[in-house]
């Protein structure tokens, strides 16, 4: 018979990107930092904003603190609340676990009362006015008032797989009204090199259908090389 693991393990030796790193992804659109990686990096579109209306920020940015826990557990979001420094983003995994709730009202009014800039579940929520009240950016599954257990066993400081793309404690996450988006820790100073230039273009393309550019050159292009063909029957 295998040895039972401890109930929770927390990882001390965290990376975790400076500073000015973490700077550099305020108000970033989730869509740039896609561009930016081959058009990959975002959780599965299952993971949206807990609230849409106005009643919470629609944009966080910060270092990733994963939780890693079982399906209905939250004994490992329970020991990252209490390691989190201020600044981080919460990572919640349940492994995709429904009809459960992986955090609420009091979770998050304690999570910003550490200084914490979100939080990222692939579970569910629950006490959605309180949640709101809280004023922490959340993005979530969905909502159940289902009650979770903190039985464990959990891992915090590691990583785990949240809405299909794999996570670790230090990669950095940015999220808005679009989704939420993983930055490998490798990869920061690659994506933060490439920023300046995908701003620019998108301001001048943005310019120029402003002013009323509505054509495709790659698809005139594509029609000149014989690429493409129109055809006047089915």
């Amino acid at each position: 018979m295998i040895e039972e693991p401890p109930k929770l393990q927390i990882l001390t030796t965290i990376p975790r990107p400076s500073q000015a790193q973490i700077d550099a992804f305020k108000n970033i659109p989730t869509g740039f930092l896609c561009d930016a990686m081959e058009g990959q990096g975002a959780l599965d579109i299952s993971i949206q904003p807990v609230c849409t209306d106005g009643g919470l920020p629609l944009h966080a940015h910060g270092p990733a603190l994963v939780a890693d826990n079982g399906p209905a557990e939250i004994l490992a979001t329970m020991g990252a609340v209490h390691v989190a420094r201020p600044g981080d983003i919460i990572v919640a995994a349940v492994h995709g676990h429904q009809n459960c709730s992986a955090a609420g009202d009091r979770f998050c009014g304690m999570m910003r009362n550490k200084g914490v800039a979100g939080f990222v579940t692939d579970g569910q929520m629950r006490d959605y006015p309180g949640i709101v009240a809280a004023g922490l950016p959340a993005w979530c599954a969905g909502l159940s008032p289902n009650s979770p257990y903190s039985n464990g066993p959990g891992k915090v400081g590691f990583g785990a797989v949240v809405g299909s793309r794999h996570i670790e404690t230090g990669d950095m996450i940015v999220a808005d009204r679009d989704g939420v988006v993983v930055v490998p820790f490798a990869k920061i100073d690659t994506v933060i090199a490439q920023l300046a230039a995908i701003q620019e273009l998108e301001d001048t393309l943005d310019a120029k259908v402003q002013g009323g550019f509505c054509e495709m050159p790659k698809i005139a292009a594509m029609l000149e090389d014989g690429s493409a063909r129109l055809v006047d029957e089915l």
